[in-house]
Order: C-alpha cells, then structure tokens, then sequence
C-alpha cells in the first residue's frame, strides 16, 4: 500500500485504520460519531458496495454528509430502502444479517465490555450521565463482529466499567457462549494509538499493532490495566493520499452542509 506525503493526525490515522478494517464486509450496522465517520470512508475507498444500515431504518444510505444523529434527513434522503425499527432489529440484526457492528463507547474494560450509560465519580458526586445504550446492546449480542473505535486513554480503557452497557466478552473464555449471544463479539478495538484484538484463548484485549510513531510505552501508560502485547507486533501501514483526500473532502462538505443549517 503507497502511503502519503502529506501530513497526518493521529484522529485521521484511527478513521483510516477503522474504515480498512471493513474491507470485504457486506453490511454494516453503524452507530454515529467515529463508526459513521470510518464506515462512509470504508464506502467511498476500499468497499463501494458496503450497505450501510442506522438503528432509524436506513439501509444502504450513502450520505454525502456525515449525519450528526440517526434521524439526520441525510440518511433517509440517501437510503435504497427505509424500513421499521423493529424491522430492522428483528430481521436484520437478530436474523443475522448485519456481518459488522461498528461501535464506540466512553469506556472500554480488557475483554472489550463497553460503557455509554454513565461513569462513576465518586466523593459524593452524582454520576456522569452518558448518551446510554441506544441499540448497542443488540448490535454487541447478534452483528457477525464487532468493532470498535475510540480514542485512547486510561479514562477509557479502565480495570473496570461503571456500568456494562454491551458486552463483549463478559469475563473471558466462555461467556458469550453461556449467554447464547450469536456474534463472535468484538474482533478488533482500534484507537488514535494503535489496534487492539481479543487473545484466541483467554479473550483478553492484546496490542496487535501500533500506529507509526507511536511506542507500546505509550500504548499501555493510556490504558489502564497491564496491557498484553503480541510478539508479532506490528506498525500500522500510514493512510495513503487517496484515504486522506477522501477523508478530509468528506469532512468539509459535513462542515458546510452542517453550518448552512444552522
């Protein structure tokens, strides 16, 4: 893969990494914010037949914009098709037809159990109420795998969540299964340092590769348990001129778009 010349952030270099991660996916069940942003790089780079479907009961949308919530006129103005969200649950995701999930969360534990509910702050101080669960509990449970991206910090990646929101794999080895849950869970976590997967054995997050430049001393003084590192680690290769250009036209048209708007 050529990479680019031109300069790069370490956001840019986590959307590039997250909408490569969708190569040879059908269909993607996406949430907003960072999934949308990676998924709609995903379609107009590497996988142009990707159908995108959002929890309002989009499918096949191809905004030209980023939509800033499910209900973005965007998403409807652009879909092949609009159907019920029970529909889109219960035929869709439970019947098994959405290959990929594409999550974030506020937080993260080691065996990729997210939080978007609320965070703990202790001293006698109510908790930090966070957007909630919305239909990431489901796509957790039934997509053919889960990714996740977020940014990465010991915030986010935590020894232990102030709430399970969605899992992914419980307490290790196992859980999944006990629970009946049909997807293989969350495959990879990527983030602005570098790509995290699930050990084949034990279902712990391990560090599989690092974004360029960044260090694995970095990596685990962001994360806030003793992060396992692969002995193959690897660098992630740096977004070419095309994921950049791509990305960042994508990104001002939702700027302008958005701005007139308002």
């Amino acid at each position: 893969m050529s990479t680019s010349t031109i300069d790069w952030t370490a956001d840019e270099m986590m959307t590039v990494a997250s909408a490569r991660a969708l190569a040879g996916a059908r269909t993607c069940f996406v949430g907003i914010g960072l999934p949308s942003r990676a998924a709609n790089l995903a379609r107009l780079t590497d996988n142009p037949g990707l159908v995108l479907i959002y929890e309002s009961g989009t499918l096949g949308a191809k905004p030209s914009v980023l939509p800033l919530s499910i209900g973005d006129g965007e998403l409807a103005d652009t879909a092949d098709s609009i159907v019920s969200v029970p529909e889109i649950f219960n035929y869709w995701l439970q019947g098994g037809r959405c290959d990929v999930g594409f999550l974030g969360a506020a937080q993260v534990d080691r065996f990729g159990n997210l939080n978007t509910t609320s965070i703990a702050r202790g001293d006698g101080r109510p908790d930090l109420r966070l957007p909630g669960a919305g239909g990431a509990p489901e796509i957790a449970a039934h997509a053919g795998k889960v990714l996740i991206v977020v940014r990465h910090s010991d915030r986010v990646f935590v020894e232990k969540l102030s709430f399970i929101t969605s899992v992914g794999f419980g307490t290790g080895t196992g859980f999944r299964e006990r629970l009946g849950l049909r997807g293989a869970g969350p495959t990879q976590v990527i983030t602005d340092l570098g790509i995290l997967e699930p050990d084949p054995e034990s279902r712990e997050l391990t560090l599989v590769a690092v974004h360029p430049g960044v260090t694995v001393d970095r990596v685990r003084e962001a994360t806030g348990w003793p992060l396992k590192v692969d002995g193959d680690l690897a660098t992630t290769d740096a977004p070419t001129e095309r994921e950049l250009t791509t990305m960042r036209e994508l990104q001002a048209r939702t700027k302008e778009v958005h701005r007139a708007r308002t």
